[in-house]
């Protein structure tokens, strides 16, 4: 059996992240990682060049059961951190909108970049191990007596519960105590065993990628509570009334999108995208996190414009249109579309300012009532996970299960969309290393 102090499941930017600061502490560490190369999920993220954090990033940037949880690990590991050591490979970065920083070439730039600091584990007496193409079978939680025998805190594992997850039993008589116990992980039916337990796995958002609810399983069967998981980051679908707006796939603009009522209302100004189904684009994707099936989620058209502006165009241009004038702002078939369904034939002069009041206060809360969403598979991020009542904020350690670590999207801490996220896995995962 292969010893290591920590054994990280999962090689993505939390996983990487964790095991490249463990090995420069010193610690061996075995990376273990299912898919054919690490960092999958990185490689795809930003179009292809990675939004690998965001300068504006505060803990009001994340959704959680407790608002509180992510405030101490972003507050010790920061975007600037983050930025100094992409600057210290030379790594050319551009900031694109909204604090989202962005790689000027590409996110293999990221990736390499986190593999040569797990590399550089040797330089500290540490040693890392990225093991790709490993399928763990199982995960056991093991005591050993004062003698040196070992015997498993439960028999089984993803299938049975585990009967004593937080391994305290009594070390008098030969009995093992809370010094005397270890993970033994088997992969490709090879086994190993560590002090140190950190799951990485992420949530189940992009199955494609191999996505799984893997984190989830381990954390039930050590007696960890579960927030629900939902899809976040993620296209909502229209139907009803609102299929009809599907006719206008492709066409995009800046617009303000809200949802939620009184103090848990929220809104996006960014760019909302028809599609075939129904709404994406930046804007829809950040309410996304925040609805609830149900809900309506309303649409500002034209942000930009105040106060009484088609009745002050009317006194300026009496011949103008309804169509006419949303068609000097949004795209030619959004405007046609809006314009139908205002229902306003006549030219301004001919028409009530009462009547373009009204149609102003529709384009500035248009609203929508989703059917659902696209799903996981075209889902960001997960919303749900570990819950933070099971985790010490400042390590990510389970409370009642000495040794196990949860971090990155496995947990109940989900961002915004802008390379948040991200920041998230990188603190998470630092804030886990500094305890191992």
């Amino acid at each position: 059996m292969q010893e290591y102090d920590v054994i990280v499941l999962g090689a993505g930017a939390a996983g990487l992240m964790c095991a490249a600061e463990a090995g420069k502490r010193g610690k061996r560490v075995a990376v273990l990682e299912k898919a054919n190369a690490p960092g999958k999920k990185i490689l795809i993220s930003g179009g292809g060049r990675c939004n690998f954090t965001n300068s504006r990033t505060t803990a009001a940037n994340y959704l959680s059961a407790n608002p509180h949880f992510a405030k101490s690990a972003l507050s010790r590991y920061s975007p600037q951190d983050f930025i100094d050591l992409v600057n210290s490979y030379g790594i050319a970065w551009h900031e694109k909108t909204l604090g989202q920083l962005f790689c000027d070439g590409s996110a293999k730039q990221i990736v390499e970049m986190l593999l040569d600091e797990c590399g550089k584990a040797a330089e500290y007496g540490g040693q890392v191990d990225v093991l790709c193409d490993a399928h763990v079978s199982d995960v056991v939680r093991v005591s050993f007596d004062d003698a040196g025998a070992t015997r498993a805190l439960h028999p089984s594992t993803r299938s049975l519960p585990d009967t004593n997850p937080g391994g305290r039993v009594e070390g008098a008589g030969g009995q093992p105590n809370e010094e005397n116990y270890e993970f033994a992980v088997k992969a490709n039916g090879q086994a190993m065993r560590a002090k140190s337990l950190v799951v990485a796995t992420g949530g189940p958002s992009i199955p494609k990628m191999g996505a799984t609810d893997y984190a989830y399983e381990l954390a039930r069967q050590f007696g960890l509570k579960v927030v629900e998981p939902r899809p976040a980051l993620v296209p909502l679908t229209l139907g009803g009334e609102d299929v009809l707006f599907r006719e206008l796939s492709g066409v995009s603009a800046p617009v303000t999108a809200r949802t939620g009522v009184k103090k848990s209302k929220v809104e996006f100004e960014e760019a909302a995208l028809f599609t075939h189904r129904g709404l994406s684009g930046p804007a829809i994707l950040q309410v996304s996190s925040y609805w609830k099936h149900g809900e309506e989620i309303g649409i500002e058209f034209l942000p930009a414009m105040a106060g009484n502006w088609l009745v002050d165009l009317k006194t300026k241009n009496p011949r103008a249109t309804i169509r006419s004038a949303l068609r000097e702002h949004l795209p030619a078939r959004l405007a046609d579309a809006l314009a139908e369904r205002l229902k306003i034939e006549r030219e301004f002069g001919n028409v009530p300012d009462k009547v373009l009041q009204k149609a102003q206060r529709k384009l500035a809360d248009w609203r929508f009532t989703p059917n659902g969403t696209e799903g996981f598979a075209k889902a960001e991020v997960t919303i749900g996970g570990v819950a933070t009542g099971e985790l010490s904020s400042k390590t990510l350690e389970a409370k009642n299960v000495p040794g196990l670590y949860f971090i990155g999207e496995a947990v109940d801490v989900t961002g915004w969309l802008g390379g948040y996220n991200f920041q998230w896995a990188w603190a998470s995962g630092v804030a886990a290393a500094q305890n191992l």
